[in-house]
């Protein structure tokens, strides 16, 4: 009988962890500057993507101030307060309310809240934080997360509401206050009905003292949490496994835990065998075709204008061209689609492919090909075959698909990657490598097949991207040489490189449509497609 029969714990990817039913790693490790910014009376703002852990590690540390006999520490959701609205005095009765209800499960009864004072809409939240901070016989510690679930003038009056407060201290009001949410605190002036161009400008929560990015997990978080399964159930990670697991994650936590979770209880590997490599590829490659809840909701940000203003040039590899004063690449960032640190790229291959496939989806649904028809007798992939029937399909379907795409800049290298995750997805897969500046997407086409003979093997293709805009030389001399490196690090030696030409004045897109061969600067046989 296998001992996974008998745990009690899982992998989590819906909601807080409870130390109790979840692998976790310890939450408090995730804010170690929390509670000296607590101890030093400081307002301040705790911001990360979604399901990284905030509420996680925003409980944890309430109770554990709490517990530790200095302070009453509360954490409560904005989130219900959202179907306000507008309506700033109902939200602030449903924060209230949020808060009342929270007291009663964490904390002792001397700690909790009194009646709430009767008080205008607009002043509601700060004379009711006034008359508790003045009872409780500790120094009242508040985080309240999902701030963002606010907007409008209901957002602005909760903010302006505590910075009234903090400004009216040392009379009684809470010791420190944390919002937390998607965002830093910039946003919450564009968020409030301020001008988004101009962030920089007074921010109805100017009194923060410090914003803290809670952070992906590291590689050793990594294996301490895969870790945490094997003592439980006894299985075992193969070797570079959990490597593995990294590198296709960047340690995004929701997706650790939702790659191991989709091995555990999906793919239903056995507690006696090892997980290996080949299960994490797997479930990666599930995740994406089945768009986890996780996974959806990050996709549907791709339609904001924000965001394709760097989406949109990072796909044709292209420079960021963005006002001083224009927050997208921060805004970005803090959504977690993109890496936080420099260069400009998607911030793990996992978010990678979903950004690509998403945005070539509707390609996709237009394609007729038969991916059948591209299959040899012997199982192998008919690559020169695809290019064939590409080029002719671009040459009659390109022009009006550009003209349709609501990312423009980029709309040829969505084409071609629409059209080869159709013909390929099954039978193989597409790996994208995309980044700001680049001038470039390299795709990597991995077909594994069983010969006629019963043996296993994987043919491999490699295709580069390149777009010829207007007052731009040819780029067909730098894309051989770019090619040519790409080429060495997969160990390849021939490959294709497509060129699409944007320019006003390109010819026709029949007279322009071409298949040729060029030999490379370091002497490979290159495929040449025109488009």
């Amino acid at each position: 009988m296998e001992k996974r029969g008998s745990m009690t714990r899982r992998f989590n990817t819906a909601g807080p962890c409870l130390p109790t039913e979840h692998y976790m790693i310890p939450a408090l490790s995730r804010l170690p500057e929390a509670p000296e910014l607590v101890d030093l009376k400081a307002y301040f703002v705790v911001h990360a993507p979604r399901q990284t852990g905030k509420t996680t590690a925003l409980r944890a540390l309430a109770h554990e101030l709490t517990a530790q006999g200095t302070y009453a520490a509360l954490m409560v959701s904005c989130e219900a307060a959202r179907a306000a609205g507008d309506d700033y005095a109902a939200a602030a009765r449903i924060i209230l309310d949020r808060i009342r209800a929270s007291a009663e499960d964490t904390l002792t009864a001397d700690l909790r809240p009194p009646l709430w004072p009767q008080a205008s809409g607009g002043s509601l939240l700060v004379e009711a934080l006034r008359v508790w901070a003045h009872d409780c016989p500790r120094p009242l510690v508040l985080f309240l997360d999902e701030i963002d679930a606010l907007q409008g003038q209901t957002l602005l009056s909760v903010l302006s509401q505590l910075r009234d407060g903090y400004n009216s201290r040392p009379a009684p009001f809470p010791w420190s206050v944390a919002l937390c949410g998607l965002r830093d605190v910039r946003d919450y002036k564009a968020a409030a009905g301020g001008n988004p161009l101009r962030l920089g400008t007074s921010s109805p929560f100017n009194i923060k003292l410090k914003s803290l990015r809670l952070g992906d997990f590291s590689p050793d978080e990594v294996a301490n949490l895969y870790g945490q399964h094997t003592s439980d159930t006894g299985q075992q990670f193969a070797p570079g496994a959990v490597e593995r697991a990294y590198e296709l994650t960047g340690g995004q936590p929701w997706l650790v835990n939702a790659l191991a979770q989709e091995v555990v209880e999906e793919i239903r590997v056995p507690a006696a065998e090892p997980i290996t490599i080949a299960h994490l590829d797997q479930a990666k490659e599930r995740l994406i075709l089945t768009r986890a809840t996780h996974l959806d909701s990050l996709a549907a940000k791709l339609a904001e204008p924000r965001v394709r203003s760097v989406i949109g040039p990072l796909l044709a590899g292209d420079p960021l061209q963005l006002d001083p004063y224009d927050d997208d690449l921060s805004y970005v960032r803090d959504l977690g689609l993109i890496a936080p640190t420099a260069p400009v790229r998607p911030a793990n291959p996992i978010y990678r492919e979903v950004i690509a496939r998403v945005l070539s989806s509707s390609i996709q649904e237009s394609v007729t090909a038969n991916p059948h028809s591209f299959i040899r007798p012997d199982n192998t992939f008919d690559f020169p075959k695809m290019l064939d029937e590409f080029a002719e399909w671009w040459t009659e379907n390109g022009d009006f698909l550009i003209s349709t795409g609501y990312y423009s800049e980029a709309a040829p290298q969505l084409i071609l990657m629409g059209y080869l995750q159709r013909v390929v997805n099954g039978g193989g897969q597409v790996e994208r490598e995309y980044a700001v500046g680049s001038g470039r997407i390299d795709l990597h086409i991995r077909w594994p097949y069983e010969a006629p003979d019963g043996t296993h093997h994987l043919q491999r293709e490699a295709i580069e991207i390149k777009t010829w805009r207007a007052s731009r030389p040819n780029p067909l001399n730098a894309g051989l040489k770019q090619l040519d490196r790409y080429l060495s690090r997969l160990g390849l030696n021939t490959g294709t490189l497509a060129i699409f030409d944007q320019r006003p004045d390109a010819p026709t897109i029949d007279e322009r449509t071409t298949l040729t061969t060029e030999t490379s600067p370091a002497g490979r046989t290159i495929t040449v497609l025109n488009g």
